[in-house]
């Protein structure tokens, strides 16, 4: 019952973050989850999860939100390769106790995490399109 609970969830997610990159969105498709359902559907799926770790006032931040995270190239490796999560650092609970876990002392970082929350990689500052495709492609 559980497991059949589970596929209906990664189901339902998957449905969902596909209609919200049809609708016109074609970079980044970030996922409007908890970083615990995240963290469940990784299990599900085996994909490795993105976290762009951001604050309200981190202008970088504001400039990869605009353009390199709506690259339509990067939002198919991005969208194919994890699980997208956008987390402000600084008001969101979980944003705070994330920023002690991994040291996050800069915006914009990113972070990639497995099911488990290990740390696989960390990137620090702005990237370009180029950047993150090449961070992305660099994790096996």
């Amino acid at each position: 019952m559980k497991k059949s609970i589970k596929i209906l969830f990664v189901a339902l997610v998957s449905v969902l973050m596909m209609t919200s990159a049809s609708e016109g969105d074609k970079g980044i498709a970030f996922a409007d989850i908890s970083l615990d359902e995240a963290k469940a559907m990784s299990k599900e799926t085996g994909k490795l999860i993105f976290i762009d770790c951001y604050t309200d006032w981190c202008g970088p931040c504001k400039r990869m939100a605009a353009t390199s995270f709506k690259d339509e190239k990067v939002g198919e490796v991005f969208n194919k390769k994890f699980i997208n999560l956008k987390i402000e650092m600084e008001k969101n609970p979980i944003g705070v106790e994330l920023a002690k876990r991994y040291r996050v002392r800069a915006y914009p970082t990113l972070l990639v995490i497995d099911s488990e929350g290990t740390l696989i990689k960390q990137v620090i500052g702005m990237q370009s399109s180029n950047g993150l495709i090449t961070m992305a492609k660099s994790i096996q």
